[in-house]
């Protein structure tokens, strides 16, 4: 691993730790010349995965574009950025190991809207908005209602 202070090719791993999932690891290095130190993050390289959107077009998907779409569901709710980012590491987990190429952006949206239900009701009802987008204030109160008639059976 080259040193980015200095490029030399000799660093050292002074520590190793596995994050969240045991998926990553993270490495602090040390520069044999410059005697700085980085950290770099090792994780296992996916086949990558093209999202179908719903007028057919393919894009890859991008874990930080789904993140950013939950945060703003999010924003001003009693849910962490590190909730947030468990949310998005288990979707991305679920398709990951459902070991397709391809998946449907209804389908990533569904595994959003079933894990936002059971995290935040408000960020819940946000993310449906857009993502089933309520055309009037009537899809929302028949959302509203569904949501208070599952409430009741529990």
């Amino acid at each position: 691993m080259k040193c980015p202070f200095c490029n030399h090719d000799d660093t050292k791993v002074i520590d190793s730790r596995s994050q969240e999932d045991n998926s990553v690891i993270r490495r602090r290095r040390l520069c044999d010349k410059c005697g700085k130190r980085f950290t770099t993050y090792e994780r296992i390289d996916t086949i990558p995965i093209t999202v179908i959107k719903k007028d057919s077009t393919r894009e890859s998907f991008d874990k930080i574009k789904l993140l950013n779409g939950i945060m703003k569901s999010c924003y001003k709710r009693p849910v962490s950025v590190h909730q947030i980012e468990l949310l998005v590491e288990d979707i991305e987990n679920t398709i990951i190991s459902a070991g397709e190429k391809e998946i449907e952006s209804q389908k990533i949206g569904s595994m959003v809207i079933e894990r936002l239900k059971d995290l935040d009701e408000v960020s819940y009802v946000r993310f449906a908005s857009v993502y089933q987008q309520f055309k009037d204030i009537n899809t929302f109160r028949e959302e509203l209602d569904k949501m208070a008639n599952e409430k009741t059976k529990l």
